[in-house]
């Protein structure tokens, strides 16, 4: 039995495949280096978080300046050992301020910049005569995030 000799077309050669690809590829390939090393930040990512690094709960309040006026809001509850993002939109300001407390051990992480807090979840605009808008005070202390979009502050013992 006779078989016809089939001519398979393999189109063009490998090489030549090669050389029309490297033609649009070699200009992607030599930024691949240079892209690598920029830092990338997309909305997803940027944000404030606080980790926290102890070994029980913490109750968390952030005091900020938006440019216009100041503000403060709160509680946000971050698990021992978790992490929690309070901003979740790149930064606009260099510094934010924390106030954070462990209730079962009376821990404290506080400083020296006073902001209005109450009980429960709150956001409150301006941190002038706390007292008599009915709010307590507490210290905040300061985050020099150095304008980064991004920031996360661990909460430690």
């Amino acid at each position: 039995m006779l078989f016809a000799q089939s001519r398979i077309d393999r189109g063009p050669g490998l090489a030549d495949m090669i050389s029309r690809v490297s033609r649009f590829a070699a200009p992607l390939i030599l930024c691949v280096p240079v892209l690598a090393g920029l830092p990338f930040v997309t909305p997803a990512t940027a944000a404030f978080a606080v980790c926290n690094k102890t070994e029980r709960a913490a109750s968390v309040a952030l005091g900020y300046f938006d440019g216009k006026e100041w503000g403060s809001a709160g509680w946000w509850q971050v698990a021992a050992g978790g992490c929690m993002q309070l901003i979740n939109e790149p930064l606009v300001a260099r510094y934010y301020y924390l106030y954070a407390f462990q209730e079962e051990i009376a821990g404290v992480w506080d400083g020296d910049r006073s902001f209005c807090v109450t009980n429960g979840r709150f956001t409150i605009r301006g941190r002038a005569d706390c007292l008599k808008q009915g709010y307590e005070v507490k210290r905040f202390f300061q985050v020099d995030t150095g304008y980064a979009p991004n920031w996360t502050e661990n909460l430690a013992d």
